[in-house]
């Protein structure tokens, strides 16, 4: 599944600012790591992936335009889709942000 590399760039803007951020490519797409753990991500042309983890996907998922994230016909839990024009409005730092929640409490790889 390509990625819109417009989208890679925006979110790459966005983790420019944060500390112990790399960037991989993965699922086809660019996923970026918060200390070595997996937490956001670009793999299609619509959408961003975020790694909330179980204990907050709730939550997330209440958020508007997230869904569960799916890329065999199984959830994947922990991991969500959001629409990125959705994303974009609502400040996509706030996503990015909120997953740190998550993976920044997991230990460095």
């Amino acid at each position: 599944m390509a990625h819109d590399p417009h989208l890679a760039e925006l979110m790459r803007e966005v983790v420019s600012k944060m500390a112990g951020v790399t960037e991989k490519k993965m699922f086809g797409g660019v996923c970026f790591l918060l200390n070595g753990n997996m937490f956001a991500g670009v793999a299609n042309h619509d959408s961003f992936m975020f790694r909330v983890g179980k204990e907050l996907e709730a939550e997330a998922l209440a958020k508007p335009c997230a869904r569960p994230m799916d890329f065999t016909g199984r959830k994947k839990g922990g991991l969500i889709w959001v629409d990125a024009d959705a994303a974009i409005d609502a400040g996509l730092d706030s996503w990015l942000d909120f997953t740190a929640r998550f993976v920044g409490g997991l230990p460095p790889k």
